[in-house]
């Protein structure tokens, strides 16, 4: 067992979670038993990760998706409230990070979908006076954008939708889990050959296109699996206590 405090106290140092500007809070965000023993994690605290959560008798829901958005109403009715009383009633502690474990470099959702990837990180770009939220660099191996398609389906469990018409053989990428579409203009213009991130929006399929770039979006749930599951797993082995990751299958 270890102390819920010093817990979320060391995913907070070994996240650098104070120097992001998020969208959320990150660390704590629901306050349940004082002692854990075992942690389930998944991507987003729905309804169904909960009650998941809680037939594992979980004291720490650890996940990547949490609650308390900016510009979100911060009334807890409806849905809302019935997250946070099944959390409350079972002593379930919610504990999130959003933007700290996209960007960490070992166990963050970039570097974790780059090791399954085989792809070699050589720079990035993003917040200013922060970890680079996006990633670039190269491909283990150059491909056609079949190829790469492939490799994305086989390592995700899905096929991802390609826009654009960049080179013939891909051999830079940038990359960037979830919603990072906004990142595909900045990417063309620093002359990668192809950008892979989870959504894509309509204005995606023209730039790509323009710019002679390709653009793989290969889901926000896909890409962002990993990196709650690397946490959850360093921590089980860090502080001797259980981890099981669960996965809430979403199509998006």
């Amino acid at each position: 067992m270890i102390g819920l405090q010093p817990l979320v106290d060391y995913c907070d140092e070994l996240l650098d979670a104070q120097r992001f500007r998020d969208y959320c809070p990150n660390g704590l965000q629901v306050e349940g038993r004082a002692e854990v023993g075992r942690i389930v994690s998944g991507v987003t605290a729905s309804q169904a990760l909960i009650e998941a959560a809680i037939a594992h008798q979980a004291d720490v829901l650890l996940v990547h998706h949490g609650y308390f958005w900016k510009n979100e109403s911060p009334v807890l009715t409806g849905m809302r409230a019935r997250r946070i009383r099944a959390l409350l009633g079972a002593g379930i502690s919610l504990v999130a990070y959003h933007l700290p474990l996209d960007a960490h470099a070992q166990l963050g959702n970039n570097a974790q979908l780059a090791a399954r990837m085989g792809w070699r990180q050589t720079d990035g770009f993003g917040q200013a006076d922060g970890p680079p939220l996006v990633w670039c660099g190269r491909l283990g191996e150059p491909a056609t954008s079949d190829q790469l398609s492939a490799r994305l389906a086989r390592t995700l469990g899905r096929e991802p939708l390609h826009v654009g018409t960049g080179p013939a053989r891909i051999e830079t990428i940038g990359w960037c889990t979830g919603a990072a579409q906004s990142y595909l203009e900045t990417a063309a213009r620093r002359g990668l050959d192809a950008f892979v991130s989870g959504e894509i929006s309509e204005a995606s399929t023209h730039i790509a296109r323009e710019y002679g770039i390709h653009y793989f979006a290969a889901g926000h749930h896909a890409t962002e699996r990993y990196g709650v599951q690397a946490l959850g797993e360093h921590l089980a082995a860090h502080f001797g206590i259980q981890h099981t990751f669960l996965d809430i299958e979403n199509p998006v």
